[in-house]
């Protein structure tokens, strides 16, 4: 808490000492006006489609001047451009208490603002903040027709990638992870968790820490994804598998604005989603929705053959059936608070349900070594999984009169809670159906609370026309306590077992960076620096046992909390840019991999942490080729490599003589396998990515992308080598096609076809390899009604039934080849409907036509 309240201290002192800059004021063309009074009036003026600055905009202020026979007449003072940023200044202006400002800018509709000083009698300056001033679009029409701009559904940059999710409509009425799978460069495993380049990327929503997975964020509130492939040291130096951030919908046009959604289909699929927004004033309110219920069965299967002494020993097959439920509720509300033009707060507070059940019925199969069966075995297990997470932010943002100036400081709160339960009954029966051995049951109970608390703040600042600088500091501190019970169900009772386990951790990272941006001409760069220290203490409350890692862990290994980053660009004309980075990112140990606790859901791969893990470093170098041509056409290739020391990786081994004993009563196998964590040496990745967005044809467009890459693991345990190399290769294609007719009247004008695809190769483990896994997903969109206000789409996730994850595990005491899937193919039907109205007014306006000084 100390690092938070030197946040705040900061916050507060910059905002106090943020300074005016101040302009000078043109010379006023109206004599009439004697006795300046050193009165000061400032505004901005912005775009009420894009919420953007408008640079260069007229404006105009004039004296609201009385005659003798007590009519009005307006008398110019002054006449200004505005910068770049949208900010106006006027001072030394005379003291009349009633002024009017217009505001012309070309392809907008003039605006115009009457104010009063009201200065009864003061002898200080007085200062009149008007505000955000928004100025509307003008329809440009041709014969009648409205021509309106979409946005693209993906903006390739060098640093980063834009994706307009609205665009992507294999994704409506489906989750981030349906989101994801639409995006060059991610691949999504049949469990739902995403990779960037073969490695774990972080994941923000808004810019800031989440506990919440992919599949809790409904795709119906997400506005765009922002991919970081390689994060400068503005970015936590834990983001080395790159960055996914997702930007929620917040609308900020003026008036009431609202989309609602509803969603049907197979396999039990319904989901209902609202999202609302009222703007009026300095206030902008936000309130989204969501509940959504699915099923399926997913299936999945194990065949192993168990050496010993390099001889085959047994074999074992297993199939399983997963039967899920999966409920979810969220809602999501707050308001944007504009103080003044030049300062905002935010607050915001979410809330998300989560209850799952699963019944997994698995079937067993024991063979010796002449593939003769032994036995049959057959496991039950009911579970039920239930969570409630919360999330609070505060922001404040103060943007100075200097263009690009601008200090954020926030507070990020994520807390909730776990609880489960499950029942694991296991029979076994000789071949000709005689019990063998008596049935076995395992009942487990747990729960956990989780806060996390992140702190920020940062200052940008150009120093002139070529450069900047930023900097800040970011606290983040993650306490996690959990209570698990498993006991053995016996005739004398139930017997707990050594797998209980209860624990807790406090993980703590504190940081600070800086960074310089100039150029020379045509090159950019950008210099940074980043540093961290990180503390992570787990304790097993039963045993009193702890682990973790302090980093750096004194002054000799201040290396260990350093990250460097260098960034250089070359531009070779308009739209053609070059650019070369490298960066040095951590990776530290999660919970899960550190915690020594036992999972037996499956008895023939059981799970363990390993508490002696260290944190892996990464080195990643990027150059970037980025070529646009033609109409919104762009290709992008990127050459990387990654060199990883001590890389957290997966290691297999069956379980022991004295594991096998500590496992007694818990239906385990003899030769189950134990997979674990271990550092390796080194991981050394050498890729290329190919991205190419090109439209083909009037409504027809497509964007397919490939990488390949080539790894090389160098690892060893227990003097076993377990190194490893190869090369991997997948492939991704989107195609959106959107039919024209000459009937406007016609069902099929208007009527968007969007055809998904990817296909991952085999590639290389330490102990095996991961096999190739390809889908396909399709989508119909059809808009309704005369304003396209609703739409009706048509999809289909993994539209061939293929998608399905497989891994062969080859070592001297088993070879294992299974397959598993989790998501099932689905059919949806989703109809959307959007609403709004400008003039909505929920608060009484003041006499004078503006709430509170102005319309921001």
């Amino acid at each position: 808490m100390r690092i938070f309240t030197l946040c705040i201290l900061l916050t507060l002192g910059f905002a106090a000492n943020a300074q005016i800059d101040k302009e000078p004021i043109p010379t006023p063309e109206i004599s009439t006006i004697e006795v300046s009074s050193g009165n000061t009036v400032i505004g901005k003026v912005i775009d009420l489609e894009s919420n953007k600055p408008i640079p260069a905009a007229s404006v105009q202020l004039f004296a609201i001047l009385k005659n003798d026979n007590d009519s009005h007449k307006d008398s110019l003072v002054a006449v200004m451009l505005t910068k770049s940023n949208g900010d106006f200044s006027f001072q030394e202006l005379p003291s009349y208490d009633s002024l009017k400002i217009k505001i012309t800018a070309v392809g907008h509709a003039d605006a115009v603002r009457t104010f009063t000083f009201m200065n009864e009698q003061d002898t200080e300056a007085l200062r009149k903040d008007v505000g955000n001033i928004v100025l509307a679009r003008e329809a440009q029409q041709l014969e009648g027709i409205v021509i309106t701009a979409a946005r693209p559904a993906m903006k390739l940059g060098i640093d980063k990638k834009i994706f307009d999710v609205d665009q992507t409509i294999t994704s409506k009425g489906g989750t981030a992870v349906d989101v994801m799978k639409n995006i060059p460069s991610l691949s999504v495993d049949v469990d739902g968790n995403v990779e960037l380049r073969n490695s774990a990327p972080t994941i923000f929503v808004d810019g800031r820490p989440t506990i919440l997975t992919l599949d809790q964020i409904p795709s119906d509130n997400i506005d765009r994804v922002e991919l970081i492939t390689n994060p400068s040291a503005k970015y936590d130096a834990s983001s080395g598998g790159g960055i996914i951030n997702i930007i929620l919908k917040k609308e900020k046009r003026r008036g009431f604005n609202g989309l609602v959604s509803i969603t049907g289909g197979t396999p039990e699929v319904f989901r209902t989603n609202a999202n609302l927004n009222l703007r009026q004033g300095k206030f902008n309110f936000f309130l989204s929705g969501n509940y959504s219920t699915s099923g399926g069965k997913s299936n999945s299967s194990s065949e192993r053959i168990n050496f010993a002494d390099g001889l085959v020993s047994n074999y074992f097959n297993q199939h399983t059936i997963n039967d899920r439920s999966r409920n979810f509720k969220s809602i999501r509300g707050g308001f944007d608070y504009f103080i003044d033009n030049r300062n905002t707060i935010t607050l915001s507070q979410g809330y998300t349900q989560g209850d799952f059940k699963n019944i997994e019925s698995q079937s067993q199969e024991f063979l010796d070594a002449s593939k003769t069966t032994e036995r049959y075995g057959d496991r039950t297990n009911f579970n039920t999984f239930q969570f409630r997470r919360n999330n609070s932010q505060l922001n404040y943002t103060h943007k100075f009169p200097k263009s690009g100036r601008e200090l954020n400081a926030s507070l990020n709160v994520n807390y909730g809670g776990v609880n489960n339960y499950s029942n694991i009954e296991s029979n076994y029966t000789k071949p000709d159906g005689t019990v063998d051995g008596s049935a076995t049951l395992v009942r487990n109970r747990g729960s956990n609370d989780n806060n996390q608390w992140t702190a920020k703040i940062d200052f940008t600042s150009p120093l002139n026309e070529h450069s900047k600088i930023e900097t800040g500091l970011r606290s983040f501190i993650n306490n996690y306590e959990s209570v698990f019970n498993t006991y053995s169900v016996l005739d004398v009772g139930e017997v707990k077992l050594p797998l209980s386990n209860n624990y807790k951790y406090r993980e703590q990272v504190h940081a600070a960076y800086f960074t310089y941006t100039g150029e020379v001409g045509t090159f950019g760069y950008q210099l940074g620096l980043r540093g961290e220290y990180s503390d992570f203490d787990g304790t097993l409350v039963d045993s009193a046992k702890h682990f973790g890692y302090t980093y750096p862990s004194g002054i000799k290994n201040i290396w260990d909390a350093l990250f460097p980053s260098v960034f250089l660009s070359k531009k070779l004309n308009d739209r053609d840019e070059l650019q070369l980075n490298y960066s040095r990112r951590v990776r530290r140990p999660g919970f899960w991999q550190l915690n020594p606790f036992i999972d037996i859901n499956d008895p023939l791969n059981i799970q363990q942490g390993n508490p002696e893990l260290k944190p892996e470093f990464r080195n990643s170098f990027e150059l970037n080729y980025s070529v646009g041509y033609g109409q919104n056409n762009n290709f992008l290739a990127v050459l990387y490599y990654r060199n990883t020391v001590g890389d957290i990786t997966r290691y297999s081994d069956t379980i022991t003589a004295a594991q096998y004993e500590k496992l007694q009563n818990s239906a385990i196998d003899p030769d189950a396998i134990l997979n674990t964590y271990i550092n390796s040496k080194s991981n050394n990745r050498l890729g290329l990515e190919l991205t190419l967005q090109q439209k083909i044809a009037k409504g027809f467009d497509i964007t397919p992308s490939a990488s390949f890459a080539y790894r090389k693991v160098n690892a060893d345990v227990k003097d076993m080598d377990l190194s490893n190399e190869g090369f991997n290769w997948n492939a991704k294609m989107t195609a959106n096609y959107k039919i024209k007719t000459a009937k406007e009247s016609s069902f099929f004008n208007d009527l968007s076809f969007q055809l998904s695809g990817s296909y991952e190769s085999p590639r290389v483990i330490p102990q095996g390899k991961v096999l190739e896994q390809y889908s396909a997903d399709l989508a119909l969109r059809k808009d309704l009604f005369k304003d396209k206000k609703g739409s009706i789409v048509f999809s289909v996730n993994d539209l061939f039934d293929t998608n399905r994850r497989g891994v062969i595990y080859d070592t001297p005491s088993f070879y294992q080849e299974s397959y598993r899937r989790w998501r099932v193919r689905s059919f949806r039907v989703t109809f959307s409907y959007k609403f709004g109205n400008a003039n909505f007014q929920l608060f009484k306006k003041n006499g004078g036509g503006q709430e509170n000084g102005g319309d921001f």
